[in-house]
């Protein structure tokens, strides 16, 4: 009797379930993550989650969740930050990303003391590029908000000479924040990926990345197919293909060739720091 029981409710279930969708697995649970894209901000996280989630033996939060770095979501507990995970199954990986993270001083301390078996994955772009990123997305921003606008000049510059406070300049300044990570993390629970590779070929990039997770390769060509009219690599996945929000790939603003020298200049000796500190160098020119 209980077995026709359970056939009938099957069949009642698939019948409400939507087209071409599947219940969750009975064994699939919400819980802390196993991987943290700690940043950095405008430097290709949202792409890196998503090329991830490509992967079967991957979830990911669709949210940036602020744990780590807002005092008032940290106060609600790690019950709270598991309530915001997807349901993962036995032996999958679960992903969140907030890039504002890896500028947190309070960031490291606290998810070493949480998650002290957790894999952290940090993706950088050329510092300007990512800085004139940043002013970009703040612009797009106060428009949407009809907010005044104020030019990347007068943010950036002071007296004809840069502003060290403008807080864009400071997030680009990767070897400051990355000696913090350090301090906390041995280099093996770090990998770094080069967010305008990935942008230009991303499988060699994610290649790397399923192999610091200790993942089975699964992530091919086949999944990713270049957009002409964005201009960027979009994402196939079961026949399905589909791109980044509109608000990627935006149009950095003109800036002037003295600036752009002097933020070349600027950033010289900073990203030195930064490859020593990271044992690897990227083609920044």
């Amino acid at each position: 009797m209980a077995a026709a029981v359970f056939a009938l409710l099957c069949v009642l279930l698939s019948l409400v379930a939507p087209q071409g969708s599947a219940p969750p697995p009975v064994d699939a649970t919400p819980r802390l993550p196993d991987v943290i894209i700690i940043g950095v901000r405008k430097g290709g996280t949202r792409a890196l989650i998503e090329m991830l989630s490509l992967h079967s033996e991957v979830v990911a939060a669709q949210n940036e969740v602020h744990f780590f770095d807002w005092d008032s979501h940290f106060q609600r507990g790690v019950d709270w930050y598991v309530s915001q995970m997807p349901r993962a199954r036995p032996g999958q990986l679960t992903v969140e990303k907030t890039p504002a993270y890896f500028t947190s001083s309070r960031v490291p301390e606290r998810i070493l003391r949480t998650l002290p078996d957790a894999r952290l994955l940090l993706i950088v772009r050329e510092p300007t590029e990512r800085l004139l990123s940043d002013y970009t997305q703040l612009f797009h921003n106060r428009l949407e908000k009809r907010k005044r606008q104020e030019s990347l000049e007068s943010l950036l510059m002071r007296d004809g000479e840069l502003n060290l406070d403008y807080k864009a300049l400071n997030r680009s300044l990767y070897h400051v924040h990355l000696q913090r990570w350090l301090a906390a993390f041995p280099r093996t629970r770090l990998h770094l990926v080069d967010g305008d590779a990935l942008i230009r070929e991303p499988l060699p990039e994610m290649r790397k990345v399923e192999e610091f997770l200790r993942l089975q390769p699964q992530i091919n060509a086949e999944n990713f197919y270049f957009n002409q009219t964005k201009g960027f690599y979009c994402l196939r996945e079961r026949r399905r293909e589909r791109c980044l929000h509109r608000s990627k790939g935006r149009k950095h603003p003109r800036v002037e060739p003295q600036i752009l020298r002097k933020l070349y200049e600027y950033f010289h000796e900073p990203n030195l720091k930064f490859f020593q500190l990271a044992g690897r160098t990227f083609d920044w020119k």
